[in-house]
């Protein structure tokens, strides 16, 4: 079999077997049509681990990020593991080849100054709605699919405790501060007021419909404005400050993993860092040679 059969099958196996998205399918599509852009059409027996790295090479040269060449070194090795199995060729020539390091870098965070301006009142007549999201999404570290993804049987105000349902319909309780509680408080006494019997969400938009995270992102960047808060604030970033609060605060690791709902610790390691006043205090107590004698 040749290159570009081989591509049409397995596209096709990732669709219809895989259940893989349509994203995902179109991504490997335009990753394996530009190796075979590079290579030309040949069988598959002909295909060298040469050829993969020097298609790699190309994508670097042309600017490719490393998160961007990892993954079409994953659709190539894919591809092969396929054809290996349904008996199209022998070997995969990418077996042992490794992609590049991704860069690390630490997510920005917001001061607790400027998560304190974006809950101060504003003139928007959604403004208790909006202030309860916010203290829900930085108070317990959700992710933004996780807030506007909360029903009103999620609430036990009574134990200031969130039912959240998070990646793979994992469910964790979520602990609320006092001041999420009195904020999501008065919230309810409004959403209450006027109850669609229909609609079961927590955070209703303007049509009594569920709040989508399209329009979360569009509220906190007009919020951010009318309080005089940091314009580039994300939802990403109110959870990862809400994990690096915690840290700076002495809370201990696997708390905080527990609280963002993470299956790993080196994940939630990812979000979180000491700033350099905590590291050199910690240093300055524990260090034999920081003290003067």
């Amino acid at each position: 079999m040749k290159l570009s059969g081989a591509i049409v099958a397995f596209l096709r196996q990732m669709r219809d077997v895989r259940l893989a998205s349509p994203h995902t399918v179109d991504a490997y599509r335009r990753d394996l049509k530009s190796f075979i852009a590079l290579t030309g059409e040949m069988p598959l027996a002909d295909v060298r681990r040469s050829h993969a790295q020097d298609w790699l090479v190309a994508q670097h040269a042309a600017g490719r990020a490393p998160a961007s060449l990892a993954r079409r070194l994953s659709a190539l090795r894919s591809m092969f593991d396929a054809a290996v199995r349904a008996g199209w060729c022998d070997a995969n020539p990418t077996d042992g080849m490794t992609p590049p390091k991704k860069a690390k870098r630490l997510p920005r965070t917001l001061s607790a100054e400027q998560t304190a301006l974006l809950l101060n009142p504003t003139d928007a007549s959604s403004d208790l709605r909006d202030a309860a999201l916010l203290a829900v999404m930085y108070g317990c570290g959700l992710r933004v699919s996780e807030a506007v993804g909360l029903d009103l049987g999620d609430i036990d105000m009574p134990s200031a405790e969130l039912r959240v349902r998070g990646k793979g319909g994992k469910e964790r309780i979520s602990p609320m501060a006092e001041g999420v509680s009195r904020l999501l408080d008065d919230y309810l006494q409004e959403r209450l007021a006027n109850p669609d019997m229909h609609v079961h969400a927590l955070f209703l938009n303007r049509s009594g419909g569920r709040l989508t995270t399209r329009s979360v992102q569009r509220m906190l960047k007009t919020r951010a404005l009318a309080t005089g808060a940091d314009s580039a604030v994300t939802p990403h970033r109110l959870r990862h400050s809400f994990a690096t609060h915690l840290l700076a605060g002495g809370v201990d690791l696997r708390a905080i993993q527990e609280l963002l709902g993470h299956a790993s610790l080196s994940t939630t390691e990812r979000y979180t860092h000491l700033d350099i006043d905590k590291l050199t205090g910690i240093y300055d107590a524990a260090h034999p040679r920081a003290r003067k004698h």
